[in-house]
């Protein structure tokens, strides 16, 4: 495995990137602007692997952020791909594949009476809030610090994700008029969302959370608090959206209502459900869902909706997942990354050097602490300076993780133990030299 300076590829193809892209990339956290040194550019993947154009080999942890939970090009996904693409790669009018993944996500996920395909999990996020505000009448909405949801000028406040990678905690070109409405509260606060609702409650058309925040880090939701955001949303008229552009399909079959036994009223899916193409969805309670055009009035429409490839994709992906047994697979490995962790860095996790927190098939290190953040400002005062040093580390062995402290890791059914430990061995070897 070559180091940073030898990536000269990379180097050469970043610097022409840089005369035709904002900052040589096409989305702000693939520029290393955080953890520093030169943006590795890929040529392939297979299983477990990615090779970059300098023909270096990773363990992927990445997963391009979540949709290959089987690994890069599995035999059954690109199959059915190859097919679709002699048949059609777009109809812009309604198919046969459209209907089928929505007819198997419904199974999987319980409450979703009615559902939209859009292309992104911003386009679905966008168009949930849409419709909870045509179906309560009401303007005002509540996103909590931290959370990203997508970059449509509306969430765009205290956001997580490649804002906080980059300092921002909103962005140039957003008329205040267009988040006027937009209440932020503190994860995991009652008192936050108390405080909100006392001051609001009539107005306010929806609350949008990731149930499982991974934008931010990984940050848990405390025992209680979901259900506290159910109690209180239906008391006041308000509509529940559970954001699992990232957790869907990821910590359950039934995604987090089925996790943690809270059913909100919509959701939003995203990246598994494109089985790595572009593709998201968002539905739920039928009554909300009739506001959206054309039987209601909320409008919302898109060319490449129920894209033809993305739906096969994601077809195939939910199939594999059910053939592979594949959430009490990835809770096995989850498990077994526990144990290397607790036996290999349980000395520096107990002089509050590390700390690891994982749920279903998402695992994260925060440095400089041994608590498990609570919300965006616990995340703030970890060491991403450490995180840093450790990531340039990890991409030296062969391991890529996203370039972040503030997201995630992710495993896949590729991953096998022997790259778990490779993974903590390498952050305890880290950890031991800064020691020195």
């Amino acid at each position: 495995m070559k180091n940073q300076q030898q990536l000269e590829k990379s180097k050469d193809v970043m610097e022409r990137s840089r005369k035709v892209f904002p900052g040589g990339v096409n989305s702000p956290v693939r520029s290393f602007r955080s953890v520093g040194g030169t943006p590795i550019v890929f040529s392939h993947g297979k299983g477990k692997y990615l090779f970059d154009v300098d023909g270096n080999r990773y363990v992927d942890f990445c997963s391009s952020w979540g949709p290959l939970i089987l690994g890069y090009s599995h035999p059954k996904v690109v199959e059915a791909l190859k097919f679709q693409i002699e048949q059609a790669v777009t109809f812009g009018a309604p198919s046969l594949l459209e209907v089928e993944l929505a007819e198997k996500i419904q199974s999987w996920v319980n409450g979703i009476e009615m559902m939209r395909f859009v292309s992104s999990g911003t386009e679905a996020t966008m168009s949930a809030v849409r419709a909870a505000r045509a179906f309560t009448g009401r303007n005002k909405f509540v996103k909590f610090e931290g959370c990203y949801h997508g970059h449509a000028d509306q969430f765009l406040v205290k956001a997580g994700s490649g804002l906080a990678t980059l300092g921002n905690t909103s962005s140039a070109g957003v008329p205040l008029g267009t988040t006027q409405d937009t209440l932020t509260a503190i994860y995991n606060s009652i008192e936050s969302i108390d405080e909100v609702f006392a001051k609001y409650g009539s107005d306010i058309a929806a609350v949008i959370i990731e149930p499982i925040a991974a934008n931010m880090g990984l940050v848990l939701p405390k025992q209680g608090y979901l259900e506290y955001l159910r109690e209180i949303t239906t008391k006041n008229g308000t509509i529940l959206i559970f954001d699992e552009v990232m957790t869907g399909f990821r910590i359950a079959k039934g995604g987090s209502a089925e996790y943690f036994n809270v059913t909100p009223d919509l959701w939003t899916f995203g990246k598994i459900i494109g089985g790595g193409l572009p593709a998201a969805a968002y539905g739920g309670k039928k009554e909300i869902m009739q506001v959206v055009s054309p039987l209601g009035h909320a409008y919302q429409a898109g060319t490449l909706s129920g894209n033809p490839l993305a739906m096969i994709a994601g077809y195939h992906t939910l199939c594999e997942l059910e053939k592979e047994n594949a959430f009490d697979k990835l809770e096995q490995l989850g498990k077994y990354l526990d144990q290397v962790v607790h036996n290999k860095l349980i000395n520096y996790i107990e002089k509050a050097k590390v700390c690891y927190v994982r749920s279903g098939s998402f695992f994260c290190f925060f440095f400089g602490t041994n608590k498990a953040p609570q919300n965006f400002s616990d995340v703030e005062q970890t060491n991403m300076n450490m995180f840093n040093k450790v990531y340039h580390k990890l991409l030296e062995n062969g391991i890529y993780l996203g370039p972040s402290g503030y997201e995630v890791g992710f495993l896949s059914l590729a991953i096998e133990h022997c790259d778990l430990d490779k993974l903590v061995a390498v952050i305890h070897n880290e950890l031991a030299i800064e020691e020195i």
